[in-house]
């Protein structure tokens, strides 16, 4: 009986390990991104929480005018691409940039993240990573170009 609950004790820390929940207020979008792309890789479940609180660095305008060309760039509507308008799939998207989806790994490594735009109650316990920094450019918050596009 008590090696049962030892191994059970013990399968919960290896499941706690293997993931790991980044909270992305107030930290630039690709650093986050680059962070989870790694670490998914790894064989790690990701979890990103505060979608809509990670920041963009340059300037407004510009960034606005990127994110519309992209959006309009290529063929049918139907065909494609398709490129979200929420934060949480602007975060996803950004994330699959990083990896090789289109081979099984990479593919695998995209499955093992989820992106949240505010804090489900399951994780408001977890310990979180905050990759934010003193960010001295001038930012925007991801929320605020999900409603420009």
């Amino acid at each position: 009986m008590a090696e049962e609950d030892k191994k059970a004790k013990k399968s919960n820390n290896e499941d706690e390990r293997q993931e790991i929940v980044i909270d992305a207020s107030d930290a630039v979008l690709g650093r986050v991104a680059s962070y989870a792309a790694k670490q998914s890789l790894l064989g790690k479940r990701i979890i990103i929480l505060n979608c809509n609180n990670a920041l963009l660095t340059g300037r407004r305008r510009m960034i606005i005018n990127e994110y519309n060309i992209a959006r309009r760039r290529g063929g049918r509507s139907l065909n494609g691409p398709h490129f979200p308008k929420n934060s949480e799939r602007i975060m996803k998207r950004t994330v699959r940039g990083m990896l090789s989806y289109t081979q099984q790994r990479g593919l695998d490594a995209l499955k093992r993240i989820i992106c949240y735009c505010n804090i489900p109650k399951e994780y408001e316990s977890s310990n979180k990573i905050s990759l934010a920094k003193e960010v001295k450019a001038k930012t925007m918050p991801l929320q605020d170009l999900s409603r420009q596009i």
